[in-house]
């Protein structure tokens, strides 16, 4: 008898370790949003760091944050995803305390180092948890609700960030990093509260530790993924950057930009998710969002015209709101191909590696856009819609390739596990 089906239009996910799942990712979201609104303006205002001196930082930060996101997963598999899980996000509030005194760069880039690799290694973990605790049927659901819930998370702790920002002392923005403090403790102490995940039976044989590492098939599919996932710079960098190049006198549609996406994301990232739930769903949603992501940047393009002003804003939204659906789409598509194409054992690894696409996405992808859309005009939007579209209907088949005999990837073991799943 097949499982029922998740109720998929539930405003809270189901009692038991979805919902406290879903409450620890709600109050670490909230710290985040105070400290990602804050932090870069307390580190060259008040710290006195230079922008392209915070900006370095932070690039080395999470660049070997990705790095450390596979290793991580690993101990998560073998040591166990809730213990590590917890581990990682008290060591992510630690750092966080640490910037409340830190006063000169090279505890600043170390600490930045340590955060971005707890942030990396605790995202794997969270995956593996639910891998853990989920029914295979309720997964993506389940990611779904957490997504929405991040949003919700970050607009709370914009929110007192914002309050900071205006107020601009010193004891303002350590306020907000307390708030950020208190959220990721909040949140390591919910994540105790779930059922303990037994650790992953270590393999027999001289296979590789990270097996993730030299599987192509999967490889293939974080990369075209990775290729959909540079729509994350349009929100909060290309769009400011092109509002104050071709309409200076909207400066505050970035803001709203950015809050119709947060809304956006927080109504309706459950329902966008409600028909994927295997492989041929999950593709069809990232083609869907391919043609989508072209729309997006096609309307966008076309504000690069001599138009007037308010159609330069009209056309911004249409365009905003075409590329969040995409990106409802595309998330969606994304955790249905990231969790069934790992091997059950493995879950943390593999999930590590996945994810380290949006790490690369927000290192490359400022550095590639401001160039091809704020100097290519229209020509550079249909050059970059061009790329989503390829990069949608290109992950059908790397990811059915994937897919086949993952035994042969794997190892037995895996294919061993994944029958005893089925």
């Amino acid at each position: 008898m097949s499982e029922p089906r998740p109720a998929r239009f539930a405003l809270l996910p189901p009692a038991g370790p979805q919902r406290t799942l879903a409450a620890a990712q709600l109050a670490s979201a909230v710290g985040d949003g105070a400290y990602y609104t804050c932090s870069a303006l307390y580190f060259t205002r008040v710290v006195g760091m230079s922008a392209t001196a915070l900006g370095a930082g932070l690039a080395v930060g999470w660049a070997i944050g990705s790095v450390a996101g596979v290793p991580l997963g690993h101990l998560a598999d073998r040591r166990g995803p809730r213990r590590t899980a917890f581990a990682l996000a008290l060591a992510a509030a630690v750092v966080v305390a640490a910037f409340l005194v830190i006063r000169s760069y090279l505890p600043f880039l170390l600490a930045v180092c340590l955060y971005a690799t707890a942030q990396s290694g605790l995202t794997a973990a969270r995956q593996a948890l639910v891998a853990g605790l989920v029914p295979r049927a309720e997964r993506t659901s389940l990611l779904a609700h957490l997504q929405s819930t991040l949003n919700g998370g970050l607009a709370v702790g914009a929110a007192v960030g914002g309050i900071a920002l205006t107020v601009g002392t010193r004891d303002a923005y350590l306020g907000a990093f307390v708030v950020t403090v208190l959220g990721l403790l909040a949140g390591a102490l919910l994540l105790r509260r779930l059922p303990e995940v037994p650790p992953a039976e270590a393999e027999s044989g001289t296979g590789p530790r990270l097996a993730v590492l030299r599987d192509r098939r999967y490889a293939a599919v974080t990369l075209v993924n990775t290729v959909l996932l540079l729509r994350m710079p349009l929100l909060s960098l290309i769009f400011p950057l092109w509002i104050a190049q071709r309409a200076p006198g909207l400066g505050w549609l970035g803001s709203a930009l950015f809050v119709l996406n947060t809304v956006a994301v927080l109504l309706f990232q459950v329902r966008a998710a409600r028909d994927v739930d295997g492989l041929d769903s999950a593709v069809r949603a990232v083609r869907s969002a391919g043609v989508l992501l072209l729309l997006s940047c096609a309307v966008c393009g076309l504000s690069a015209l001599d138009v007037p002003v308010w159609a330069v804003g009209a056309l911004l939204v249409a365009g905003a709101t075409l590329q969040v659906v995409g990106e409802m789409r595309q998330s969606a598509g994304s955790w249905q191909l990231g969790f069934d194409l790992a091997p059950p054992e493995r879950i943390g690894q593999y999930q590590g590696f996945f994810n380290t696409g949006v790490a690369v996405a927000r290192t490359l992808g400022p550095l590639l856009l401001t160039s091809l859309l704020l100097d290519g005009g229209l020509a550079g939007w249909l050059v970059f819609g061009a790329v989503f579209l390829a990069a949608g209907y290109a992950m059908g088949p790397v990811a059915r390739w994937a897919s086949r005999d993952r035994d042969t990837v794997t190892g037995p073991a895996a294919a061993v596990a994944s029958a005893g799943r089925a």
